[in-house]
């Protein structure tokens, strides 16, 4: 199919409103609509009111609103998304804290403060110098406090102790290094299954969830959609029914990334008020089939035995 020129013209806040009139969506308070599309951002908020367009006998998605679709639906269904993103936010962070815990206290206590600095503490196939290299540019650019006093009275800066390295590590870094580490039963070196041990998983699955997680994280660090998105970088399929269907309906939705950080943070002893933050959140949405559909969600989702 040829390319063509785009050839939308930007439109006011009020002739949004008009547009969407004229799609078919309905409107309780026309000012406090618009109100809302000069905070919002009318492209933003078309990925909620995308999944209320007409489709045809072929399942082509139309320009046209299905009956009965109103503005104020469209908004309950971002805000439900926005504090979703918050407690995804919230609950990658403690993860995030947890596993840099175990991957400093491994590193530092078998192979020493710069054991991160040696290519033989990874396996060999391991980028190591690259993931190295890229970790001491952020060390010299960081402002923090304790980098400056290392700077100033330690040598071989940007060369720092992992203890402080971690502090200003990425999630995708940390990823990247659990990943590189060496996992060997015959040579015993096994590094990852420490660390993995220590949330109940296997190291693959570990590895695997970090790598999701960075991304998962990434969404939610700009404010992109959460619901009914199908994710481009999914965990591995577990071979545990209770990751399966019909337990779990699929591994490409936000549910399923939700059943992972209630698992995660209960080694860390403090995930049970955040599921309760996000039962509050999802539970007015799950009463619509469709929806829950949208978020993998299954019906009896509070007696899942991963979230229970």
């Amino acid at each position: 199919m040829p390319l063509i020129p785009y050839q939308k013209q930007h439109l006011t806040f009020a002739d949004q409103i008009a547009h969407l009139e004229r799609k078919g969506m309905a409107f309780s308070d026309k000012q406090s609509a618009e109100f809302k599309l000069s905070s919002l951002s009318y492209y933003r908020l078309s990925g909620y009111w995308y999944p209320f367009r007409v489709r045809n006998a072929d399942g082509v998605v139309g320009n046209t609103l299905e009956a009965n679709t109103h503005f104020d639906e469209v908004i309950e269904l971002y805000e439900m998304d926005r504090q979703l993103r918050s407690l995804v936010l919230d609950a990658t962070e403690r993860v995030e804290i947890a596993v840099r815990t175990q991957f400093t206290y491994h590193i530092g206590h078998r192979y020493g403060a710069f054991g991160h600095v040696d290519p033989a503490n990874f396996h060999h196939q391991f980028r190591h110098g690259e993931w190295l290299q890229k970790l001491e540019v952020e060390v010299a650019r960081s402002n923090d406090d304790f980098i400056k006093h290392y700077k100033s009275k330690y040598q071989g800066f940007p060369t720092i102790p992992i203890w402080m390295l971690t502090e200003v590590m990425s999630l995708g870094a940390l990823s990247i290094g659990y990943r590189g580490l060496r996992n060997d039963q015959k040579s015993g070196f096994e590094d990852k299954k420490a660390i993995a041990e220590h949330f109940g998983l296997h190291h693959k699955r570990l590895a695997d969830w970090l790598h999701t997680l960075t991304y998962v994280r990434n969404i939610c660090a700009h404010h992109s959609r959460l619901w009914n998105r199908k994710l481009a970088i999914r965990p591995d399929k577990a071979k545990e029914p209770e990751w399966l269907p019909p337990i779990t309906p699929r591994n490409d939705r936000i549910f399923y990334i939700l059943l992972m950080l209630r698992f995660l943070l209960r080694v860390t002893g403090n995930g049970e008020q955040w599921a309760e933050q996000v039962n509050q959140i999802i539970s007015p949405v799950s009463e619509n089939r469709r929806w829950r559909a949208a978020m993998g969600i299954p019906e009896d989702w509070r007696e899942h035995p991963i979230w229970t």
